[in-house]
């Protein structure tokens, strides 16, 4: 199977949401999954669903805390060694899939170098899908994909004070 590049941006809901659909359908097809979150490290639901599943590993490489404003040292440094690991796990060719959680926002943030990033995807395995999630894709990484799908805020219950909840949002 031929991998391709796909990339699920824009500021409306579901960009996550639609990668781990993804990560699902492949895993009921037998194919192995690798999810890196970047910029993530708190509890969320999905965290406890995928264990349950086979051929789907995740592993989260933010803090805990959701970084507001300039990056801290620890979020540059989680960042980098994330960045180096998720380049092995695509060269491993243990995963079909390599699915890069808001690897947009750390591009975006300036936590991962957007050149360095195109360079791991233009050098990995032909057979090897990438999925690359987040707000605000580089234009670069807009350039290089195969499959672009932005998601589009058109109304939104947050904006009336609804806070995320289990199992829908977290």
């Amino acid at each position: 199977m031929e991998g391709y590049v796909q990339v699920y941006t824009g500021n409306g809901k579901g960009k996550t949401t639609a990668a781990f659909g993804l990560a699902l359908r492949a895993s009921g097809a037998g194919l192995k999954v690798f999810i890196g979150q970047f910029c993530k490290g708190r509890n969320y639901s999905e965290l406890k669903a995928f264990k349950n599943l086979p051929n789907i590993t995740l592993k989260q490489f933010g803090t805990p805390k959701f970084i507001m404003g300039k990056p801290s040292d620890e979020d540059y440094t989680r960042a980098e060694k994330a960045f180096e690991e998720v380049k092995s796990i695509i060269q491993s060719g243990k995963y079909d899939i390599v699915i890069l959680d808001e690897a947009n926002i750390a591009m975006d943030m300036g936590l991962i170098s957007v050149d360095d990033f195109i360079d791991a995807i233009k050098n990995k395995p032909d057979n090897i899908e990438i999925v690359i999630t987040g707000r605000n894709a580089p234009k670069e990484i807009l350039e290089i994909a195969d499959l672009v799908t932005e998601m589009k805020e058109i109304k939104h219950y947050y904006k009336k004070g609804v806070h995320a909840r289990v199992g829908i949002e977290k």
